[in-house]
């Protein structure tokens, strides 16, 4: 199959991976920009978009506490919360925040209208790609598996659906986080009854990374598990069509 022929790609597959267009709900992927700019991003399939924007997020967040500020409001104290957060970096933040969940919105319901027309015209769809480091190829992938292995460690769920860039991503930018927030030892601290040990040890900067990291690993593998399964069922069903049905059979209505 020639790829230049087709006129709205269903998905691309390659050696490092495949990125695919399905429907998505477009507050859902607003969502995730709320959560993590970036994450909305890399939910759609736009992957360098997504990673500059979280890289982004992760410096001007760095730089403006905005993860402490977050806390000590939690917590109720919101004269120390006022004095953590760097007002100069702030500013820069509110606009990374905005822009991520209004293009984020926008771009998914660019992208539905795009996923509709491609699926009306039925282009084939590629199934197997072989390179000299890696193949890739169209098969079943069980969902609960990949938010599982997300689960244990982010990045894991994503090279399981082949999502290899995003995927060695994510695992790195874990290991960053928990190196930094002290996360490992603030647990086995925990685990041995030493929770003033624990308490003191943790950076809440770099910790409050983790449940908008793990939150949308689990969400995205489980739901790009699922997409894969309905293309691998297309491809199947396109290709039965037509080379195992006459040409002059007539489908019943």
């Amino acid at each position: 199959m020639n790829d230049v022929k087709v006129r709205r790609l269903r998905v691309s597959i390659s050696a490092m991976g495949s990125n695919e267009m399905h429907w998505r709900n477009p507050w859902i992927s607003a969502f995730w920009s709320f959560a993590y700019p970036g994450c909305g991003h890399l939910l759609q399939g736009r992957i360098l978009r997504g990673l500059i924007l979280i890289v982004w997020e992760l410096v001007v967040n760095g730089f403006a506490k905005v993860n402490l500020s977050i806390m000590y409001s939690l917590q109720g104290n919101f004269e120390l919360a006022k004095q953590v957060v760097n007002l100069r970096w702030l500013l820069l933040y509110v606009s990374l925040y905005v822009y991520a969940i209004w293009d984020s919105y926008r771009g998914t319901v660019d992208i539905n209208k795009q996923y509709v027309l491609a699926d009306r015209e039925d282009a084939p769809l590629r199934s197997l790609r072989i390179k000299t480091l890696d193949m890739n190829f169209l098969d079943r992938r069980n969902p609960w598996y990949a938010a599982t292995l997300s689960l244990l460690a982010p990045g894991l769920g994503h090279l399981y659906v082949r999502k290899v860039v995003v995927g060695v991503f994510f695992l790195a930018w874990t290991i960053v986080v928990m190196l930094y927030s002290h996360a490992l030892p603030a647990v086995h601290e925990t685990m041995i009854g030493h929770f003033d040990n624990a308490k003191s040890m943790v950076d809440m900067q770099w910790l409050m990374y983790l449940p908008s990291i793990y939150g949308f690993v689990i969400h995205n593998t489980f739901v790009t598990a699922v997409e894969h399964n309905k293309l691998f069922e297309k491809e199947q069903s396109k290709f039965l069509r037509e080379h195992y049905q006459r040409p002059d059979f007539k489908m019943p209505l």
